[in-house]
């Protein structure tokens, strides 16, 4: 499927953590473009992270793992579900095929233990997770002269005979194989208790590869697939707090010689890692790989491996320690010393060169600003706007990138969960964005509000009142 490009196009959101509803569309209608960029700005608690988190949920169904307990708690504390919708192209070059699809699912909350017909109140150390249900998969289709329809294919909101409806695209897609039925009706209820996604299950994606007839059915879930377990990269706050514990979650899309290497490695700073051997060249060449342009980015400075021997691991496989060290003026000193801001940058270096390199590639970072200095944020941007080919979404405070992004790559929250997402209208190629959004959040001048305003006096006499409470 190496021509193949997925991208993420839309997200509707709706009753996830602080979101009533949002709406953003990920894709610029400017052609001079090849890559996709999305910055979300706005203040803190106003639904940025919402949005990784969604896409991070989105990995997780797509790959077919399971959702995370916490999870749960990130449904609207006033609503019984949320509900997620996603738009994602997926075009074929090869076969001059291009699918637009609609992947819709919700999320409740439910106990852990199986106290489900308990009717007494849940006691206050009782945990829930995540249940996936109502998922409903829809595409429309395009091949040269051939369209079909914005269509549902797979619509598991079903009685409890049906695997899933419309009968006519089950039959087609699966058969009508009374053993292979009674075998999905089984992975669709051990797919909800282990909170994972049913379309997206191993078990209903064997049966697809074995009895679909149409390819084109089989070709989309499975460049699905592919795209949530080796293309979609989310970098969330976790990162930045393994950082801070002197650990470097190192994330990597890397091919050499037609041989794709992905996944994400954490590697202690404080002391040396013991990882396996196979592990072991790939952390040397993406290393390698980086250094091409961290270089550039902070002059002189490069990074490398050094190996510290083998050691068997308690169950006796082999293992071998290294310790990441940091090189500039021709010293060499641990790599745990250097800002937490190189570390972030090292962390995430190697997914924005794939980014750069790579059509089919997206990656979702929360605080992308966090410890890089902000002029060099925003030629990193400027570059990947302009020369890159992959899909980046971010989320900052650090108002440089509006400046050196072209506007349609910007997006703002607002505070009202009912419309938490906008673009700004009014927007001249000639106007700075930075000033225009200071301005706004002054004047109002969007059909929604960007910011909830302070009083600096209220501010100043509740430190002094803190202040006193704290004396006494």
């Amino acid at each position: 499927m190496n021509n193949t490009i997925v991208r993420i196009e839309s997200i509707d959101i709706i009753n996830f953590k602080n979101v009533g509803y949002g709406h953003l569309d990920f894709e610029t209608s400017k052609k001079v473009f090849k890559s996709s960029i999305l910055g979300l700005y706005g203040q803190n608690g106003s639904g940025k992270t919402a949005l990784i988190d969604a896409l991070e949920l989105l990995r997780l169904l797509l790959s077919g793992r399971k959702i995370p307990a916490f999870f749960a708690d990130y449904i609207n504390v006033d609503s019984e579900y949320a509900t997620l919708k996603y738009g994602i192209k997926v075009n074929n070059q090869k076969a001059n095929r291009t699918y637009s699809v609609i992947y819709e699912v919700s999320l409740r909350r439910s106990l852990k233990q199986n106290d489900e017909h308990n009717t007494e109140q849940p006691s206050i150390d009782e945990s829930y997770k995540a249940v996936v249900f109502d998922e409903v998969l829809s595409y429309s289709y395009e091949s040269g002269d051939v369209r079909i329809r914005l269509l549902p294919v797979i619509d598991t909101r079903t009685t409890e005979d049906a695997v899933f409806i419309p009968a006519a695209k089950y039959q087609s897609i699966i058969g009508k194989d009374k053993e292979i039925t009674t075998s999905l009706l089984v992975a669709k209820q051990l797919a909800s208790a282990t909170s994972r996604s049913f379309i997206f299950s191993r078990e209903l994606l064997n049966a697809i590869r074995q009895n679909c007839k149409e390819d084109y059915h089989r070709f989309l879930i499975e460049s699905l697939v592919l795209f949530g377990n080796y293309q979609l990269f989310v970098i969330n706050t976790t990162n930045a707090g393994l950082i801070s514990m002197n650990a470097l979650p190192l994330a990597f899309n890397y091919a050499e010689n037609g041989k794709a290497s992905v996944g994400n490695i954490l590697i202690k700073l404080n002391e040396p890692s013991m990882i396996p051997e196979d592990a072991l060249n790939i952390v040397h060449k993406v290393v390698d790989c980086m250094n091409v342009v961290l270089k550039q980015l902070i002059p002189g400075l490069t990074i490398s491996v050094k190996d510290m021997g083998m050691q068997l691991y308690p169950n006796g496989t082999p293992a071998y320690r290294i310790q990441l060290m940091s090189n500039k003026n021709s010293k060499e000193i641990p790599l745990q010393y250097e800002s937490e801001g190189i570390k972030k940058l090292i962390s995430i270096l190697q997914l924005l060169i794939a980014i750069y390199n790579k059509d089919s590639i997206t990656v979702a970072i929360d605080k992308l600003d966090s410890g890089v200095f902000e002029y060099l944020l925003g030629e990193i941007l400027r570059i990947i706007a302009e020369k890159g080919k992959g899909q980046l979404v971010f989320t900052s405070h650090n108002l440089r990138p509006l400046e050196t992004l072209d506007k349609s790559f910007i997006a703002f929250t607002t505070t009202n969960p009912q419309n938490r997402y906008i673009r700004m209208s009014n927007v001249k190629s000639t106007n700075n964005l930075r000033n225009l959004y200071f301005r706004d959040i002054v004047v109002g001048e969007q059909n929604e509000s960007l910011y909830e305003l302070t009083n600096n006096s209220e501010i100043a006499m509740a430190f002094r009142e803190a202040g006193n409470s704290n004396a006494s």
